[in-house]
Parts: C-alpha cells; sequence; structure tokens
C-alpha cells in the first residue's frame, strides 16, 4: 500500500514542481509504505540486505531488530515478510536498558556477524545473531567528546573484515566528518569526508563495488527532509574521487536513515534505504529504491 503522511503530502503541495531531477544514469524504481500491526514497528535507522536483495535485518533507534524478506514484483518492492522485532540484548544477556538502546548504524559482516554503533553512550557492539549477547568493541578516544544524539550514525563493514563509522555533527559547517576505521582491534582516524551543506551523515554502506556511499538527510521543519547520497572512491587512507549520486527536495522521501547498496541479477548497481519514522502518525516506515551507475 502506497501512502503519504499529512505533513509529507502538506510539504509537497508547498514545493509542487520542485521535486529534484535525476541524472540521466539514475534510476527511482520505487517505494513502498511498510506497515506492521505491533506497537515496536518504526525509527528504523540501520538497514542490510542479503547478496541477493531479498533478506534484510533492520534496527530501530529503541533498541530493536527485525529480520524480514523482501518480495517484489517487476524488479519493485511489493510485500515486506518480516518477523515480529526482537529485543536487543545488552552486555549483561538481558534486554538493552533504555538509556542504552539507541541503535543507529548497523553492518553485517560476510560472516554473518552483525555490528551495531550506539548514540548517547558512543559505542559499537557486534552481535553473532540478532538474539546474541554482545560483544563490546575498543573506543577510539574521540568517541567520549561527542555530542549527544549526534554521534556514531551509520556504520559499514568492508570486505576485509574492517569497520567504518563517522559522528552524524561534524561541530561546524566548514569542518569535515572524521572517519573512524577498526581492525586489528583498535580504532584508527584515516581520513575526512568533506562537509557540503546542511545535510547531515544518516547512513553508510560499503557496497559491491568496494566504494563507499553516504546517506545524508536534512530536515526542513513543515517541509519535510531532503535526502542526498554520495560516493566515495578510497585508496588506502585517502578519498579519491567523491560523486554525488541523488539530491531529492524536500518531502520527496520521509525520513531516509538506513541504506543498503547490492547488486541485483540485472548487475544493476541498487540502493534500499528505510525511514525512520520516530514512532509518529505524522510519518511512515518507507522503503525506497533507485538504481544507480557503477
Amino acid at each position: 500500500m502506497q501512502r503519504r503522511s499529512f505533513a509529507a503530502l502538506t510539504a509537497a503541495l508547498l514545493i509542487a514542481g520542485c521535486a529534484s531531477a535525476l541524472p540521466a544514469d539514475v534510476r527511482f524504481l520505487g517505494d513502498f509504505d511498510w506497515d506492521m500491526r505491533d506497537d515496536r514497528h518504526g525509527g528504523y535507522s540501520g538497514l542490510e540486505l542479503g547478496e541477493d536483495g531479498r533478506r534484510f535485518l533492520a534496527i530501530s533507534d529503541r533498541g530493536w531488530i527485525v529480520d524480514g524478506r523482501l518480495e517484489r514484483e517487476d524488479g519493485r518492492i511489493a510485500t515486506v515478510l518480516a518477523d515480529r522485532p526482537q529485543r536487543l540484548k545488552g552486555l549483561s544477556g538481558q534486554g538493552i536498558k533504555k538509556d542504552f538502546e539507541d541503535a543507529e548504524g548497523l553492518a553485517v559482516a560476510s560472516d554473518g556477524r552483525i555490528f551495531i554503533s550506539f548514540e548517547g553512550e558512543h559505542r559499537v557492539w557486534s552481535y553473532a545473531s540478532p538474539g546474541a549477547v554482545p560483544e563490546a568493541l575498543a573506543r577510539h578516544p574521540d568517541f567520549a567528546a561527542m555530542q549527544q544524539n549526534s554521534s556514531l550514525e551509520a556504520l559499514a563493514v568492508g570486505p576485509d573484515g574492517a569497520l567504518y563509522t563517522l559522528p552524524e555533527r561534524s561541530g561546524a559547517l566548514a569542518r569535515p566528518f572524521p572517519v573512524y576505521r577498526y581492525a586489528d582491534g583498535r580504532w584508527t582516524q584515516p581520513f575526512e569526508i568533506p562537509r557540503r551543506g546542511e545535510l547531515l551523515p544518516v547512513g553508510m554502506d560499503l557496497g559491491p563495488d568496494g566504494r563507499l556511499y553516504l546517506l545524508e538527510r536534512h530536515f526542513a521543519g513543515i517541509f519535510g527532509f531532503s535526502s542526498r547520497v554520495r560516493r566515495f572512491t578510497l585508496d588506502g587512507g585517502d578519498i579519491v574521487e567523491e560523486e554525488t549520486l541523488l539530491e531529492t527536495a524536500s518531502a520527496q522521501h520521509d525520513n531516509l536513515e538506513g541504506i543498503s547498496v547490492w547488486r541485483d541479477g540485472g548487475g544493476r548497481l541498487r540502493l534500499t534505504m528505510i525511514s525512520d519514522d520516530n514512532f509518529t502518525a505524522l510519518q511512515s516506515t518507507e522503503i525506497v529504491e533507485y538504481v544507480v551507475p557503477d
């Protein structure tokens, strides 16, 4: 079922005719409004798809994880089949406590291990499975000084198992976002991502092409949310190329926060993104897909 929130409709009317034009080689495939009759459903901030683009994991910023499957017809999402949200466990083996539940970034390694970054108590935990007791990764000294509710918003894992994360805010419009890398039991800070305007990082993935994809968003009040996806080619500790793949107008989509990059059966690169509805009736859980060039 396709639905738009009242806020998004209002904003869309206010900016009618101003929707962002897509580059010729970027194609919008469609969006799907995912509803589940469960009070725990919503607030999704992280998304990971399997190699076939069907099985997925999603995490919410209230400490829940969902395992599901996307069913498509003619290449577009037609149905979402999912288990009921499951409470993430804390280090004690019990359900994660409220003050520690703000899960934001999600990454799944090639061996199936799940990594989740958290705001509030700035950290990254790893899980052998959705219902497992986590292991706490060491923390970089910079994490302690990060802003509340603006820290480790995005997370990605490379084919070598290295993790990448960055804070939602850099501290100033002209200041780049520091990227942190975890490998061999320690964090380093190998490079920075230039800050371009007011949009802030909310999701990240390393695509099957080996490039880093960054989802950013901006909230413009009653005008809704705008989103941008940038792609970076990395060479060791340096960015050697930056591309803007997608930039949407306000209210074109809901509050997109999670991104997964995969290659479909036709060999095309797809971006699948999910929105955080903030558990409000004025927003929805929207799953959006685009095809982008290699």
